[in-house]
């Protein structure tokens, strides 16, 4: 059978096997879009355990690879900034850090994840609930502010004897 040279191209992603049952996952777009408030961690946490449901570990690696970056550049600067002299250009890097890595996290894998999901099931894919992701995304972050303050105010007590 020969091949229509002029007709449009069918698309890759959304040859999906009739029957297939959708994984449940997290929302894409709004794992991304807690991200904001929450961290790019989080958002690339999630999808990393998305892009397992899915069967994609080679994208599932690329995301845990994000998670790693982030929380080794905002502890770091966190860390730093504690054995910093005060300055009010230190949160302001920590921060910028953060919008940085958010930006280029969304867009160098987070978006392909939800255009992903969004031609492959569209909107008919089970639903993971957000309860305890996110309380144990609220529970790391006050966690970490207050190992964050311990560390602050061993440092204080460590210079005053010194």
């Amino acid at each position: 059978m020969a091949t229509n040279l002029y007709a449009p191209p069918k698309a890759q992603v959304a040859d999906i096997v009739h029957g297939e049952a959708a994984p449940a996952l997290w929302n894409p777009g709004a794992a991304a879009s807690w991200s904001v408030l929450l961290s790019p961690a989080f958002g690339a946490f999630l999808h990393m355990k998305n892009w397992e449901a899915l069967g994609e570990s080679d994208k599932a690696a690329a995301a845990r690879k994000w998670v790693v970056i982030y929380l080794v550049t905002v502890v770091g600067l966190s860390v730093v900034a504690a054995f910093l002299p005060s300055n009010n250009a230190i949160p302001g890097l920590v921060r910028l850090s953060g919008f940085v890595l958010l930006i280029s996290w969304y867009y160098a894998s987070g978006k392909s994840q939800v255009d992903f999901v969004k031609s492959r099931y569209g909107k008919q894919y089970p639903r993971k609930g957000w309860a305890q992701p996110l309380l144990i995304a609220m529970g790391t972050i006050v966690g970490f502010i207050f190992l964050v303050g311990a560390i602050a105010a061993s440092a204080a007590l460590f210079l005053r004897r010194s």
